[in-house]
């Protein structure tokens, strides 16, 4: 699932292609679950309105329009935001890659998948937003208007503070792993970033977040901006689906310390990296490092 660093990247790089373009129309597919607002709504509320801004709040975009009203976006599971004639293998199903001859470079061209398509009035580039499983969303909200799923978010996790956290862990008898997946708590944190961060800090998954320390809780965040940071800096973990919007991969997987690397050896100490579930979620970490 896209965290906050691959949403942010998306922002840096669909930004460009969306603010200050006036939209000419849109395109969808069939209404579905995928659309909070009816297609027919969407298509008409945005159609000549003019994209002011683009911001980021924990894993969720806003764009905001002309007229004061907002498009919600939400990349979900399996989500790919970006600008028409970008190419990468991730666009394409696996029937498509499997069609590709060795020199052939991809070609995307819109699928069933591809459930929303913003044209222009200049005739530029199109944004599509494609989303396998459904598990993305897309909303109008009113001028004024704003959503649970924001209303309830944490402080975001680039600029949230130990003392915030030890406050929030106080009163949470649950693992500090759910703890830190909890949008409550912290805006954008996710699976990869939450192993990574307990990596850094010393600290097992399974720890009871209400015995955390104030200074274990000021590691933590400050190890949380670290993994963050740098996985922006290196374009996200294109693990699974995600592509940036110019089709580009990411590269922070590569520097991955303990996520998905199950039975490797840990890159400190040489320990094997254990894997643990805890609330249905995968949790990865090295016994000998972390306490």
């Amino acid at each position: 699932m896209p965290e906050l660093p691959e949403v942010e990247v998306t922002r840096r790089k669909i930004a460009p292609a969306l603010i200050g373009r006036v939209i000419a129309g849109v395109r969808t597919t069939a209404p579905s679950y995928f659309f909070l607002t009816p297609p027919p709504v969407l298509k008409r509320r945005l159609k000549g309105r003019t994209v002011v801004s683009l911001e980021r709040l924990g894993k969720y975009l806003l764009a905001s329009l002309d007229d004061g009203s907002r498009l919600l976006l939400h990349l979900g599971m399996t989500g790919q935001l970006f600008v028409q004639g970008s190419a990468s293998l991730r666009l394409l199903s696996s029937t498509a890659r499997a069609s590709l001859k060795p020199e052939q470079q991809p070609d995307f061209k819109p699928d069933r998948h591809t459930h929303l398509r913003v044209a222009f009035k200049d005739g530029g580039p199109e944004v599509w937003f494609r989303d396998a499983r459904k598990f993305g969303k897309v909303k109008w909200l009113a001028a004024g208007e704003s959503d649970t799923r924001l209303d309830r978010l944490g402080p975001d996790a680039l600029a949230a503070t130990g003392t915030e956290l030890h406050a929030a862990a106080r009163r949470r008898g649950v693992a500090v792993k759910s703890l830190l997946l909890d949008q409550s708590v912290l805006g954008g944190v996710g699976n990869i970033y939450a192993d990574e961060a307990l990596f850094l800090s010393g600290l097992r998954p399974l720890r009871r977040a209400s015995r955390l320390t104030r200074a274990e809780c000021d590691r933590l965040v400050s190890n949380i901006r670290r993994v963050l940071k740098r996985s922006i800096e290196t374009g996200g973990s294109s693990i699974s689906d995600y592509v940036a919007p110019d089709g580009s991969d990411g590269a922070y997987q590569d520097e991955r310390a303990v996520y998905a690397r199950e039975g490797e050896s840990c890159r400190v100490c040489g320990d094997e990296i254990k894997r643990i579930v805890i609330g249905q979620r995968s949790a990865h970490f090295c016994p000998q490092c972390q306490r």
